[in-house]
This record gives structure tokens, C-alpha cells and sequence, in this order.
């Protein structure tokens, strides 16, 4: 039998980090971040444990991995949805309204991220991060940014601050609050993107 090809190898490895990504985004969105065990993680994956050391130096890097991942895959989808667009209002919209969705949608994964980002080890530059944060300033660069070097965080800024209110416990923000707040700030219509229907957006449009 012969040797695979080193693409082949590449593109196995590929699928097994791909695995663990996955699995990690489902188990801690079930379970929580403290009670979801790497040993579960690669149970999950139907990987061995000693992979998930392999490609990542522990869970909280992981984790913060998997949800950049995630975030990257949601953006991208929204904003190549159809109707496909250039408009770079439309775009932007998209963008804010898919991160927006994400912490609705999985808020127990998206605490456990924003948790990780707040402690001590902060913010993780991870290449799923890099493409994410590629595909944010591209979005400005076509919204109409003449300072993307300066706008990018600002608006990663407010993005995150979002979802850390969308999540908090005890006390969230009610979504399209917070929605009527960014749209306003870069002047977007409230029919963009993914609006919120009747009630909802009659009270919240700016």
C-alpha cells in the first residue's frame, strides 16, 4: 500500500480540526463551557484526545477557536445570500444582523466565548479569527470606509459589547434595542438586512 500524498494528509487534517470545531460549538452550546470535558470534545469528533492537544494549546483556545469559526461561516453566508448585492449598506447590515443572531440564537455558547475574551488570557488571534476580522473590513471597505484600520475595531468593539448585552444574564438588552442602536450610529435604513417584522419594528425603527 502506498504513502498518502501530503495532500491527502493535509486535507485529513483539515477534516479532523474541522471535527473538533464542530463538536466543540455543539457541546459547549448544550452543556455549558465548564462541564464540556476535551474528552468529550474529541468523543464528539470521533477524534483521538491527544488530537485535540495537537492542534490546540487548551480548551479555552479552542473554544474561542470554534466560535470564530462559526461567526465567520454566519457572516459569510449572510452576506452571500440571495439576492446578491453590492451595496455595501445592504452588506453591513447583514453583517451586524448575523452576529446579532448568533447570540440569540446560541447564547449559551456566545457567554462562554465572551467569557474566555473578558479573563485574563484575552482575546485569541487564531486564523478563523483572522478571516472573520478579514471579511468585517472588507464589509466597511465596501459600506464606504475611508479608515478601516480605525473602524474595524470600533466596530468589532460594538459588535461584541452587543452580544455581551444580548447574553447577560440576569439583565439582556432586548435585541432590537440594540439593533435601532447600530443601525442609527452608521446610518442604516431599518429595512436592511434582516429586519425584525411588525410590532417589533414599528416601536424599534430610529
Amino acid at each position: 500500500m502506498s504513502p498518502r500524498s501530503a495532500s491527502v494528509n493535509e486535507e485529513l487534517r483539515r477534516r479532523s480540526r474541522e471535527r473538533l470545531l464542530q463538536a466543540t460549538v455543539d457541546l459547549v452550546g448544550e452543556r455549558g463551557y465548564e462541564t464540556t470535558t476535551l474528552a468529550d470534545i474529541a468523543d464528539r469528533a470521533g477524534s483521538a484526545r491527544g488530537l485535540v492537544s495537537y492542534y490546540f494549546p487548551g480548551k479555552r483556545q479552542l473554544l474561542q477557536s470554534a466560535v470564530h469559526r462559526l461567526m465567520h461561516r454566519t457572516v459569510a453566508a449572510a452576506l452571500e445570500r440571495e439576492p446578491r448585492t453590492d451595496d455595501g449598506r445592504e452588506l453591513l447590515a447583514r453583517a451586524i444582523d448575523a452576529v446579532l443572531g448568533l447570540a440569540i440564537d446560541h447564547p449559551v455558547l456566545m457567554r462562554a466565548h465572551m467569557s474566555g475574551v473578558l479573563q485574563a488570557h484575552g482575546f485569541v488571534q487564531c486564523p478563523d479569527q483572522q478571516r472573520l476580522a478579514a471579511l468585517l473590513r472588507d464589509t466597511l471597505e465596501r459600506y464606504g470606509s475611508r479608515q478601516v484600520d480605525t473602524d474595524y475595531p470600533l466596530l468589532r468593539s460594538q459588535l461584541m459589547g452587543a452580544v455581551f448585552a444580548i447574553v447577560l444574564p440576569g439583565a439582556p438588552m432586548r435585541p432590537e434595542t440594540l439593533r435601532a442602536e447600530l443601525f442609527q450610529r452608521y446610518g442604516l435604513d431599518w429595512n436592511l438586512g434582516v429586519p425584525p417584522d411588525g410590532e417589533t419594528a414599528r416601536r424599534y425603527t430610529p
